[in-house]
C-alpha cells in the first residue's frame, strides 16, 4: 500500500492525498465503510502539530489539508502517521516523514531568507574556519578553569570541507533532478 505524502510540503499549500483501503496483519479488510481515519503530523518544537480527519473516498480516505494549516508549519523535518480506528481497534495505515519548507509569500516589506540546506551552512562554517585558521586567528588548544578545548587541524577542516561539499553537490543535484532539469552528473552520448 502506498500513502502518496508529498517529500515536501510548502507552508501555506494545500496538501490532498489519498491513503487506500488495507489489511490487518490477519487479513480483515480496514476500509471507509467500518473504520475512521485520522492523520497526525509532527515536528521537534513543542506544541506544533496537525489532526486532520479523512473523508471516505472509493472504500479508502481522501485527507486534505488545508493552506491555513499548512501555513502554521515550521519549515523543517515533520512526521506523519494515518491511523484507522473502529471503537477500540486501531491500525497503522502509514507513516513517514516529509519536509516542509517556508512559503517565500509576503506582504508588506520582505525580511531575510536563509533557504540553505544544513550541509550548505555547515559548509558555509568550515570555510570561514579554514579561512580563520589559514590568517593565524585560531589557537590550536586551551583550558580555562580546568576545561580544554582542543580546535580542528587543517588537514582536518580540509577533509571536512570536502565532504561537506560532496553532500551540497549530491543535494543540488537531486533538486535539479527534482525539477526535471536533469542530473548535471550524467553526460550522455548519442552516435549519429
Amino acid at each position: 500500500m502506498t500513502i502518496r505524502v508529498p517529500e515536501t510540503i510548502y507552508a501555506g499549500d494545500t496538501v490532498i492525498f489519498d491513503v487506500p483501503a488495507f489489511n490487518d496483519s490477519v487479513g480483515n479488510q480496514i476500509d471507509s465503510g467500518t473504520y475512521t481515519l485520522s492523520w497526525y503530523a509532527r515536528t521537534n518544537t513543542a506544541s506544533e502539530g496537525s489532526t486532520i480527519s479523512g473523508v471516505a473516498e472509493s472504500d479508502g480516505w481522501r485527507v486534505t489539508v488545508p493552506s491555513s494549516t499548512t501555513a502554521g508549519f515550521d519549515a523543517g523535518l515533520w512526521t506523519w502517521q494515518a491511523i484507522a480506528t473502529a471503537g477500540s481497534l486501531q491500525h497503522t495505515a502509514g507513516r513517514g516523514q516529509f519536509s516542509v519548507k517556508a512559503t517565500l509569500e509576503y506582504s508588506g516589506t520582505p525580511g531575510a531568507f536563509d533557504d540553505r540546506t544544513r550541509a550548505q551552512i555547515d559548509l558555509d562554517y568550515v570555510e570561514a574556519a579554514i579561512r580563520t585558521l589559514a590568517q593565524g586567528g585560531v589557537v590550536q588548544e586551551y583550558t580555562i578553569g580546568g576545561r580544554s578545548l582542543k580546535r580542528y587541524k587543517m588537514a582536518e577542516l580540509l577533509q571536512l570541507r570536502d565532504s561537506l561539499k560532496a553532500e551540497v553537490d549530491r543535494e543540488r543535484r537531486a533538486e535539479k533532478v527534482k525539477q526535471g532539469l536533469g542530473n548535471p552528473g550524467v553526460t550522455r552520448v548519442r552516435f549519429i
